[in-house]
Order: C-alpha cells, then structure tokens, then sequence
C-alpha cells in the first residue's frame, strides 16, 4: 500500500489504484497515524484527536470498531493491508515501508539532492516536488494534531523549492524560473533567501529593472512590517546588480536550456553496476553503442541508467521509437526526425527554406555536445540505421546510445549484447551465496514489494535459486514471476513453470532459448488470467504508448466488458507486471513492450484487430476534436499538454483512416493549429496531405478547410509550391460551411501569406474579421486584428498599428488566451520602439517573454530575448543588448530556429558596430545576409542590414561604396514601403557624403531625412541620435553657417526618392 499527505489524503495500492477511505473520523484517524509516522498512538490522545471534547461515551470501543473498519478497506484493498495497523499497550500505529509515504519519499529525494551535482540536484528536486497534489493534508488543516506537520511539511516544501531554484540557476535557467519564482515571492515576500533567488534569476533574464524593483519592495516591506533592513547577502546582491557584476550572468552553454527529458527511474536498476560502467566507458571513447538483446533483457533500463550517469554538457535525451513506424505512415525516415525533433523540444515556427526534418534535426544537432538515447530500433532499423549516419555526421558534439534486438549496421558503431542477470550455480541453497546472484537479488525485491513478508532464507533460497536459473536470468521474465508468489507462494511458482516449460519444449523447438524462457512465462501470465482480463490485456495493445484508464475503457469496453470493469480489471493487471503505470496527471497504462507484441497476437487471434482499431481511431478523432475546443481560450496551456500525451495515439487513428477519408480529414482539420502551435509543421503538412489523398466521399466544406491549412503550412515551410498551393485555396474558401472554420482558414491563410503579398492578406484578414464578427467568432476576430497590426507595422502607421494592436490585447484579455494576448504585446512593444519609448517597449517584451516561458513556447522566448537584446541597444545599452542577443542566438540555435538566429546576430552586428568592433559586426551582419533566403519577395530586414553593412564599410574608410550599399537599402525599403528603413539609409548616405567630403550633399541629405522622419512619426532613439549626430558635427566643420541652413532647408523640401537622386549626384567620382 502507498499513503499520500502531500496534498489530500491519499490512499493507493502498489500498483497505484486509489482506494477510498469511506467516513470522516477514518479517515482522520488513518491522517493521525500518518502524522505519527510509525509511533504509536494512545488510544486517548486518539479519541482527543478525532472527536476533541465530544468523544463517544464509550469511546474505546468505537476507536476499535474505526480502526476495524480501515484495517478491513486496507485488507479488502491489497491482501495482507490490514496487518499495517497495529496495536499493542502504547497504542495504535501504522507501519509502513519507508518510502510507502509520499513525505517520506519526498524529504529522501530532497536529502539526496543537496549532495548532488546541479544537473543531478534539479532532476532530483523536480521529481520530489512532483510528489505535491496540494497542501499538505488539506482535507485536514483546520485538525489540531495535524498542525506542526502541516507546517513542517510546508516549510519542507519551500526549502525544496528554493534549493530546486538554485539548482536551476546553475544550469543557466533563468529566464524560465524569473516567472515562476514571481508567484512563490508574491506567496512569501518576506523570505530573503527566496528573494534572492528571484532577483539572480530576473537579472539573468535581462529584465535588471524589475530585480531592482524587486529589491526596493522587499527593503520597504522588511522597514514598514519588522522595522528590518535587508540581510548583508542581499545587499551585496543589491549592489552587483546595479554594478553589472559579469558573475551574475547566466552559464552561456546552459542559458535557457533543459538538461534532458530522462523520466525519472521508478524502481532500483538491480544488478547492473558493472554493465552501466562498462557501456559508459564505451560511450566516452566510441560515438555510437547500440545495446542489443532479446525482449525482457532489460536493454532500456541499462539504457537509460547509463545516460543518466553520462554528464554530457547538453544533456541526455530519449527518444522512444516504438510508437513511430506504424502501418500506414508514409515516411518512416521523417517520422523518426520529427520524433527526435519532438523529444529535444525543437520547433519550427516560420519559413525554414526548403529543409525537411532531417535537415532542421542536423541543424540544432550541429552545436550541441549531447547524448540521444534511441530506444526500441528493430522495427526501423534501416531508417533508424540512415538517421543515425546523417546526424552523426553533421554533428560532431553528438553521441548516440541505441537500443535494438538487432545491430544498426553503421560504421563505427560498438555493439555491446545484454546479458542476462547472473544466476546461482547449481546444488547452491545456502542463502548468503544465493543472495550473491544479481537475479535473485532482483526477483526478491520484486517479490518482496508484491508479497508483504517475503524474504530469503533458508526455507525460500532453493526453490528461488531454481527459479532464477529456470528464467535464464530475463529481468522481465522474473518480474512476471514475482508478481504470482503472494497468490502461490515461491514453491507453488517453480511447479507452475515447469509444467509450462515442458509443454513449450514442445512447441516452440525452433526459438532461440531465452525467446522461449520470456514466451514461456508471459504464456503462463496469460494463462493465470481471467477470461476478462486477458480480453482488456489483448485490447490495450491496440494502443500506442499507452491510455487513459477512461480512454482504455471507451475503446475496450463492450457487451462483453462493461465499462465499469475496466478500472477494476487494469489495477489487477498493474499488479501482475503486464501493465505499467506512468504517472500523470492524467495517469496512464501502458504494455512493456514484450508484453505488447504478444497481446497484438492474441488480438489478431481472437478476430478483433479491426474492429478495435476502427473503435480506437473513432475515439481518438472525437477526443482531437473536443480537446482542439479549447486550444482558443483560457484552457490553451491544459489542452496542449493532454494532446502532448496523446501524439502517438493520434497518428495512429490517423494511420487507420485508410477507408474512411471524412474521419481522416476531421482528424487532421482538429489537429492543424494543434500542430502549428508545437512548430510540427512537417508532420502537419504530411498528415494534411495524407488525409486530402484519400479516396472516397467526404463533405467539400471539409475537405476546404483541410486544404486551406494545407496550403499555409507550405508557405511555412518555404515549399516551392505553397503560393499556388495558397492560392488555390484561397479560391475554395467559400465552401466551406462552418462559419467558424471558415473564418479561421481565412485567418490562416492571410498570415502565413502576408510575407510575399500583403495587398492580398489585408483582403483576407478583412474577410476573416468580417465572418468571425458575423458567427460571433472572438478569437479569430483578435487573431485577425493582429495580423492588420502586423501589416500596419510594415507601413509604418503608428495609428493603425495602436488601434489594431490595443483591439486584439483587449479581445485575448477577455478570452484568457495567452497565446493572443502574447501576440498583442509583441506588436504593443514594437509600436513603442518606433515611439522611441524604450522603456515601455522593454517592459511590453518583458511581459511577453513571461508568457511564452509559462508556455513552454523556447522559439518565442528566442525572439523575445532578441526584441530585448535590440530594444536595449537602440537606447544606447549595448553590454545588456550583446547580453540578450547571445542567450537568443545560443537558445534559436539549440531549436533550429533560423529567424531567431538571424534576429539574434542583426542585434549582435549592430551592437558591436556602435562599440567600434567592426570586424566582429561584419562577421555577424554577413551571416544574416548568408542565412537570407533569396528570392523574389524582399525580406522584411534586408534593408536594415545592407544599411549597417555600409555603415561599417564607411567606418573602414570606404564611403564611395558605403553610399551605394545604403542607397540598394533605400531601394529595397521603398519596395517593400517601410519608410523606417528608408529614412535610416537616407542618413546613412548622408553619413557616408560626409566621410567623402561632400559635406554641402551630406546637409541636404540630413534635411531630407529629418522631414522623412517627422512624416512618418520616427523619432530618433540614441543609437541613431550617434549617427545622425556624426554626420551633422562633420558639415558644421565644414560649412558656414548660411550654407549649411540653406542645404538644410533644401533637403526638406525634397521627396525621399529626390533625396536618394541628390546622393548619387553628390556623390564624388
């Protein structure tokens, strides 16, 4: 049994089915003796405890019959439970395992952690914190006798908290923890050392500011509650963050990253030190081991172990390959890109070029010095086999552990076979020598877990030594095993087997021994099953990686299996070691995979494998459509994760589709945005396209809407082909009936479009604006007033861009979207930079980055670190904008996010142009140049960069050249009508005439821009006041006072493309 205080009272089975504790006082007793842990309890405090002053006149007796009645729910629960309550003179008490009490694994988990490195420390902490559904014992907080544990526990957690945060700030994860450290300092203002903690973390965000104020609001609280000045630690902190202090920034390598995705190990690795050493020295000299072995063998927990202790500097991620490669995928060697690209949480989130996701996967590979742990290769093991080549070789840093029945055949690859876990020798009885046996050692833990009492000794040590050899050591076989010797005692279980062993001798000559040794034992298994349990057993395997218990039901469940049974029937299953649980929330079960592979043949044998797979994909397209219902509101955080947890489920319903192209097309129509907020626009495009290629009837509105998101993703993918494939859409949209779904394809199409034609998304965005207001539509009508912000920006009309803008934030605001509302401050922030409020455009960016790290979206927080590092230095900051442009560029790498990339460097370049390192600023401005698709659309920040370009030309001394590269920015700003960018080449052709002399042209120039400037509302921010200001200080030294008015005011009543003229003319041969 496992007993929870880390939030309600909680009552499990070991293989976590809940048991309910019926009646208050039982339930307040079993807390009493939680509280207790172990110690007995007089049967009087007992009575004050749960009835205070109105305990019953015959209170002894009714404490007993309490007591009876948890002993008989605990027995009832899991056999032999009732022999945890115990009694004897000094009372009751409730004993228990060690880590049977979630606080008691909670305080063992967090002692660990403080003697562990920080990569070790914050997986420690997290999955102790992980253990907390709530306040401690909430459903008794008010109850005297839990008090002091209610706030020990409480404090406990805080301290685990705190210690998990500077774990984290090791690692560089500051951005992330600034936000979720602001609500427990808002919990907790008072605690100096949380304060602390979230100061360190808001400096190393890049938002110096609000730590500033962080601290002023603690130094007033302490003054005006306690009459306190701040601690000296925090003083000092105080003071580096005003003084910059270079210790206080993030580790470059670790900014904003994650150290891994390994789950945590649920049970002990039993015998397999050696091995784990042994695989780990093969991984520090060799770039590629592959772990192989038969089923049961225990391949993924060495696997996993290994990684874990590995150390890599980018961390140890693991794929899990079984789900991929299903029937009916089209493209297994992308699907295993995406699957890795999904587990290193990489995404695409705007035009790539043409690159797939084998090439966006080499791309943030490239950099990285990590460990991927691919498991369960056997069933791809030639696309595995060619991912695993092309990744290699593309990046260096790069270690790969994999696990497969059979080598990848590579190149360089070190195959190392798992063995079996060593068994006693024959005649062996003697229990110490038995106990040496890492099979035995591994069967009595198990059977110790399963069998309360179980033990090795002299009685059990022969007939366990028998059982290990008979098992050849297979760690699955032997838990299989262990699960039966509380029903049928350690005896009971070797007589069983060796009946089934002489019948398989029979029937399975042809497999290799240890196949038939596992065939043998879950032959058995099954054989011990119910009727209705081996019916569940074979339908769960029709799902991939797992189910919801009320998703296992939904699909099982038939005349033949009530509904009703299925939680029943899964708790046994759990208990018999053919189901796993993985906890949740929601908590799910899943088949080993051994186990999975032999119920999919039972399933076949018993003529349901269609049926149930018509009855899995029906389920799983409704539980697409009613989850995607809320992706537009306040539930959108909630809803991504439960689709998260569902993706391999969903491709394959998808993959069942084959005959019946309307449930396809519903599918995938409820998943598009779905996909596109998770950046997985290569399985979008892929899954869209599969669905529209199926033959058969299916409603035209639908299949228009599939194909409008179709066409989107293309041009999001850079596919040669996504204009027409846009336009064609774009013709269709007005079958499609659903007025809602209408206007959002409208909406889709227009913003992904609005790149190479922006008359005709502001059509589209009109129309889109125009349905959502007709249907009532609140989402689409703000999505459709950012994309007319979005395109006001590029005209440069700050009126448009304010209204546009200020609608949406309102409109996202009163839905809770905060996808929507993180939208509108990007465009509310950069409205302020063309303001020159930099301030309030730092604090609007600020406020968005919060919201894409409570997200969980890493390529937004990219750019929000970008718009940071570029807001910084047009207000003349250039160390805090090289700051937050090198933790965008190293996280926007870590992605493969080459927009962010390229933002980043722009930033960078212009930073070290204004700090006078002109060689470090062309390196970064002709990366961006290199990384510029080229192709008839001009990019939006072409301009912008030939124009610093010719400013670090100028500066070189070559401004002939300088005023040609700033007039082709003039040119392609004009293009594309953004009369920023051309005002700023307008003063940098006038900074380049000065630097040639011609300082009579260089005046007029600096008029025309100046009355260019007032037109368009730009204010000069400081970064540009220093050009501007080099150019004007050049011509007073060089002209009279006259002379210079007079070109002044002649520029004024220029045209800016009669000023570009005036610059070539004025220009000297």
């Amino acid at each position: 049994m496992r007993f929870g205080v880390l939030g309600p009272l909680a009552v499990w089975t070991d293989g976590g089915t809940p048991v309910a504790v019926p009646g208050r006082k039982v339930r307040a007793l079993l807390a009493d003796l939680l509280v207790h842990e172990g110690r007995a309890v007089p049967a009087d405090r007992l009575l004050h405890d749960i009835w205070g002053d109105e305990a019953p006149p015959s209170g002894h007796a009714t404490l007993a019959a309490k007591v009876s009645q948890l002993r008989r729910v605990l027995e009832d629960a899991e056999p032999g439970g009732r022999a945890l309550v115990v009694s004897g003179p000094a009372g009751y008490a409730l004993r228990t395992e060690p880590d049977a009490v979630d606080a008691r694994r909670f305080a063992a988990l967090a002692a660990r952690a403080r003697t562990a490195e920080p990569p070790a420390a914050a997986t420690l902490l997290a999955e102790a914190l992980e253990l907390w559904r709530g306040p401690a014992l909430a459903d008794f907080a008010d109850a005297p006798f839990a008090a002091g544990t209610v706030a020990h526990l409480a404090e406990q957690r805080l301290v685990a908290q705190e210690d998990a945060a500077e774990a984290r700030l090791a690692l560089g994860e500051h951005a992330p923890l600034a936000g979720e450290l602001a609500v427990l300092v808002a919990e907790h203002p008072l605690r100096e050392r949380l304060r602390g903690l979230a100061l360190r973390a808001l400096y190393g965000a890049g938002r110096q500011s609000e730590a500033l104020a962080s601290y002023q609001d603690l130094r007033a609280r302490l003054a005006d509650e306690l009459g306190l000045d701040p601690s000296p630690a925090l003083v000092a902190l105080h003071r580096a963050i005003l003084a910059r202090d270079p210790a206080l920034d993030p580790p470059t390598r670790a900014a904003a990253r994650r150290p891994g995705n390994l789950p945590a190990a649920r049970t002990e690795l039993v015998g397999r030190d050696s091995a784990v050493a042994d695989v780990a020295k093969l991984l520090s000299a060799d770039r590629l081991v592959t772990l192989t072995g038969p089923g049961g063998v225990g391949k993924t927990r060495l696997a996993l172990a290994t990684a874990a202790a590995s150390g890599a500097p980018d961390g140890a991620w693991l794929v899990e390959l079984a789900p991929t490669g299903r029937p009916g995928d089209p493209d297994v060697l992308d699907s295993l890109a995406d699957a890795v690209l999904a587990a290193l949480d990489v995404r695409v989130t705007g035009v790539q070029g043409q690159a797939g996701p084998l090439v966006r996967l080499t791309d943030a590979l490239r950099e990285r010095e990590l460990l991927l742990v691919l498991d369960n290769c056997e069933h791809v093991v030639a696309h595995a086999a060619d991912l695993v080549d092309r990744v290699l070789r593309a990046a260096p840093g790069l270690r790969v552990l994999a696990t497969s029945r059979e080598p990848l055949a590579l190149a360089g690859e070190v195959v190392w076979n798992v063995p079996p876990l060593d068994v006693p020798e024959p005649g062996t009885t003697d229990p110490e020598l038995v106990a040496t046996s890492s099979a035995v050692r591994l069967f009595v833990a198990r059977a110790a877990a399963a069998a309360t009492g179980f033990r090795l000794d002299a009685e059990t040590a022969a007939p366990v030594a028998v059982l290990c050899r008979r098992l050849d050591g297979i760690p699955l076989a032997l838990e299989l095993a262990a699960t039966r010797v509380r029903a049928l005692g350690v005896d009971g279980v070797v007589a069983r087997l060796d009946d089934r062993f002489r019948l398989l001798a029979a029937g399975h000559r042809g497999a290799p021994p240890r196949q038939q040794t596992l065939q043998a034992m879950i032959d058995w298994s099954w054989d011990l099953l119910t009727p209705p349990e081996q019916m569940l057993l074979r339908r769960l395997a029709v799902h991939a990686d797992g189910a919801t218990a009320d998703a296992a039901a939904a699909v099982s469940a038939d005349d033949d299996l009530p509904a009703g049974d299925v939680a029943d029937l899964l708790a046994r299953l759990v208990d018999r070691s053919l189901v796993e649980v993985v906890p949740g929330p929601p908590r799910r079960f899943r088949l080993l995979e051994s186990v999975a592979e032999y119920s999919l043949g039972r399933l076949r044998a018993a003529g349901e494998a269609d049926a149930l797979r018509r009855r899995h994909a029906d389920h799983y397209t409704g539980l697409a459509e009613r989850l995607a219902a809320g992706l537009h509101g306040p539930q959108h955080p909630h809803r991504l994760r439960l689709l998260d947890a569902e993706v391999a489920n969903l491709r394959a319903a998808l993959a069942a589709c084959a005959d019946a192209p309307e449930r396809a097309l519903r599918l995938v129509a409820a998943l598009a945005w779905y996909w596109v907020l998770r950046g997985r626009l290569d399985e979008a495009h892929r899954a869209l396209g599969a669905a529209l290629a199926l033959d058969g009837p299916a409603p035209a509105g639908l299949r228009a809407t599939v194909v409008a998101w179709r066409a989107g993703t293309a041009l999001l993918l850079g596919d040669p082909d996504g204009p027409a494939a846009h336009a064609a859409a774009v013709r269709t949209l007005d079958t499609v009936t659903d007025p809602v779904a209408r206007a959002r394809a409208q909406w889709f199409l227009a913003d992904t479009g609005a790149t190479g034609d922006l008359p005709g998304a502001a059509g589209l965005f009109d129309r889109a604006l125009d349905t959502s207001r007709a249907c009532g539509d609140a989402w689409t009508e703000g999505a459709a007033h950012l994309g007319r912000a979005r395109l006001a920006h590029v005209r440069g009309d700050h009126a448009g861009l304010e209204r546009e803008a200020g609608r949406a934030a309102e409109i996202f605001q009163g839905l809770g979207d905060r996808w929507g509302q993180l939208q509108a401050t990007c465009w509310l922030g950069a409205l302020a930079e063309l303001a020159a409020d930099h301030e309030r455009a730092a604090a609007l960016h600020r406020e968005g980055l919060r919201w894409c790290e409570e997200l969980g979206l890493l390529p937004e927080v990219a750019s929000r670190l970008a718009w940071l590092g570029w807001i910084a230095m047009q207000a003349g900051d250039q160390v805090q904008a090289v700051a937050h442009a090198e933790r965008a560029l190293t996280l926007a790498g870590e992605q493969g996010f080459r927009d962010g990339q390229l933002f980043a460097r722009i930033v960078l370049g212009y930073a070290a142009r204004k700090d006078g390192r002109l060689h470090e600023a062309a390196l970064h401005l002709d990366e961006a140049l290199d990384n510029t698709p080229r192709c008839e659309d001009v990019a939006v920040h072409l301009p912008m960069v030939l124009s610093e370009l010719a400013y670090v030309t100028e500066l070189r001394g070559d401004p002939a050249r300088a005023a040609r590269l700033h007039g082709d920015a003039y040119d392609l700003a004009q293009k594309i009508a953004a009369p920023r960018d051309s005002v700023q080449a307008l003063e940098g052709m006038a900074c380049a005439l000065a630097a040639a002399g011609a300082a009579e042209g260089a005046a007029t120039l600096l008029g025309a821009a100046a009355a260019a400037r007032d037109t368009a509302q730009l204010p000069l921010s400081p970064a540009e006041h220093t050009d501007v200001g080099r150019a004007t200080a050049a011509v007073h030294a060089t002209l009279d006072d006259a002379t210079l008015a007079a070109a002044l005011t002649r520029g004024r009543r220029l045209t800016p493309d009669e000023a570009r003229a005036e610059a070539a003319r004025a220009l000297p041969a």
